[in-house]
């Protein structure tokens, strides 16, 4: 891979592909918000796409430009959402000219040597990019999963996870949320959701799916797969993972119940101290009414909220606690912008 050290400057050429879907746009505001050192921004996205202006920031409109036509040359950074087969296409791309790629879809994520990162929980992974140019953000569930699981980890040691996910339309697309929207609308009106129905297996609407992603040879969907593989690869490889994931009539948010047995023995109000201290988490933990987060409050905020931490007692050390985050944002463009921060800090930077 080419050498993309270089000494400070002003600002960084960055390129977001996919930059019209839910995630790329959120990724552009993203990026605006924590004031990323950029000179240039390219929005880039399929040809259907191209031509459409889309915004940065309170004043600047971007032209979007066909990503197949696009030449990565002179872009310092990529971050990529356009979905796993044209990540497979204009990642390598983009790494091949000299770009460092954040690539957010499924595409690269258990590639060895593709670094899978969340900077909360394995920033150093970062120094593998230089192997193919790539650095993957995991799925958006095991983002807010791990990044709780971490410090409790290292305070007690994490043996086995059991994972109920409840997760948000958002997760599938605008095309999602829009299925959402207008079979609710539809059934109060009397129009039956088979009508509004095409991108889920059965009515989204006043409903929960127990299937995200295709179904596998062992019963599990590919959802809960993915759970248990990142969050061995990101965090520790000795730990047993058992995922069980749902579609929830939400449109925005993943929700998930975590249970958790570690090999020291632990307590709710040990716990509850360690996650207080804990980078990108927010515990609010009140046992009253209202003193809990849901994901209606998690829309639009950065942090992964931890709530209803306590003791399992059906375990010799044993906890379970309630985990939500916004899924667009840290579970997806938030992370994203997080590993560029870190990149370069760290790496595409020469100190004087």
């Amino acid at each position: 891979m080419p050498d993309n050290s270089r000494t400070p400057r002003d600002g960084y050429v960055v390129a977001v592909i996919g930059a019209t879907g839910n995630v790329g746009r959120e990724i552009l505001q993203t990026l605006y918000d924590r004031k990323f050192p950029v000179s240039k921004v390219y929005a880039l996205a399929s040809e259907r796409s191209a031509g459409k202006k889309i915004s940065f920031g309170d004043d600047d409109v971007l032209t979007v430009q066909d990503v197949a036509k696009f030449d990565f040359k002179g872009v310092d950074i990529a971050l990529s959402s356009p979905g796993a087969k044209a990540s497979a296409i204009y990642s390598p791309k983009a790494a091949a000219a000299g770009c460092v790629v954040i690539d957010n879809t499924s595409q690269f994520r258990m590639d060895p040597d593709v670094p899978l990162v969340v900077p909360e929980v394995n920033p150093e992974a970062i120094a593998r990019y230089k192997k193919k140019g790539i650095i993957a953000n995991p799925n958006c569930s095991t983002i807010q999963m791990v990044t709780a699981l971490k410090p409790l980890h290292d305070a007690f040691k994490i043996t086995r996870v059991v994972v109920s996910t409840y997760q948000s339309t958002s997760g599938k697309g605008k095309d999602a949320m829009d299925e959402l929207f207008n079979q609710t609308k539809g059934i109060y009106a009397n129009q039956a959701a088979v009508e509004t129905k095409s991108l889920f297996t059965k009515q989204i609407a006043f409903n929960v799916i127990p299937h995200i992603d295709i179904f596998m040879d062992d019963g599990a969907t590919k959802e809960e797969w993915k759970m248990v593989v990142e969050t061995k690869k990101i965090l520790d490889a000795d730990i047993k993972v058992h995922a069980n994931c749902a579609r929830v009539a939400t449109f925005i948010g993943h929700a998930e119940y975590v249970n958790i047995e570690t090999e020291k023995p632990i307590t709710d109000a040990a716990a509850r101290e360690v996650l207080r201290h804990a980078p990108g988490i927010s515990v609010v933990d009140h046992r009253a009414d209202e003193g809990y987060v849901t994901p209606a409050e998690s829309a639009g905020e950065d942090a992964v909220f931890v709530s209803r931490i306590r003791r399992d007692f059906s375990v010799p050390n044993g906890l379970s606690f309630w985990c939500v985050s916004d899924n667009l944002r840290k579970g997806a463009a938030l992370n994203a912008v997080q590993i560029a921060e870190v990149l370069v800090r760290d790496y595409l930077s020469v100190r004087a």
